[in-house]
């Protein structure tokens, strides 16, 4: 797939998770993709982070480089995060979106794969619920509240999730099933589910769940 992207257009655009779920996934891809990804081409991003410095051990960029970005030969200016040294958290959001918005000069960010997680209240992203980043209809990102620590986050909006070519979602533990379930259900409310907006999503949506996750 990111092959497939960089063929065709000379670059791929990579969107990461953060949380736990994907780590293992990361230091796989770094293990045995590492000379098969013309890295020099893949440009990579976050779909949300939490406000903290890059060095704290919370940041999903921190994540992220420890697993995977520090591990393969990705230039570094193709490595886009977001920016928590600024003093708000707004302020991050704005020069994030502005990032998105020179690297994509259409209506929408159309990323070539999103990977995301899922949380045991069905969030995304920190896609929660209730959150404005799920209506949000011209904001690509935005600076939210959320129920978890740390509260203060930067996330991509529904909107610009959902344009991507590709979203795969990584779905582990017996904790997400009942998520996953509501997730997949066409009846399920986004505002009460956030992770069922995904259905609607202009590109394909694969489900990646464990045995655990999937009992339901």
């Amino acid at each position: 797939m990111v092959r497939d992207a960089v063929a065709r257009r000379g670059r791929c655009a990579l969107l990461l998770s953060g949380g736990h779920t994907p780590r293992a996934s990361y230091e796989l891809l770094a293990a045995r993709y590492h000379d098969r990804v013309p890295w020099a081409q893949v440009h990579l991003f976050w779909g949300d982070e939490r406000f903290v410095p890059a060095s704290d051990p919370r940041s999903n960029a921190h994540m992220a480089r420890e697993a995977l970005v520090d591990r393969v030969p990705v230039p570094p200016a193709n490595v886009h995060a977001v920016p928590t040294a600024l003093p708000t958290a707004d302020a991050a959001a704005l020069r994030y979106e502005d990032t998105l918005r020179a690297h994509f000069p259409g209506a929408q960010p159309v990323f070539d794969l999103v990977l995301l997680g899922l949380g045991e209240d069905a969030h995304t992203a920190s896609i929660f619920p209730g959150s404005p980043a799920l209506e949000e209809p011209e904001r690509w990102v935005m600076a939210v509240a959320a129920p978890a620590d740390p509260p203060l986050r930067v996330t991509l909006t529904m909107r610009a999730l959902t344009a991507a070519a590709r979203l795969f979602v990584l779905v582990s533990g017996a904790g997400k099933a009942e998520a996953l379930r509501r997730a997949l259900d066409p009846a399920s409310p986004p505002l009460r589910y956030p992770a069922a907006a995904l259905q609607a999503a202009a590109g394909r949506v694969v489900w990646w769940a464990d045995r655990a996750a999937a009992k339901s």
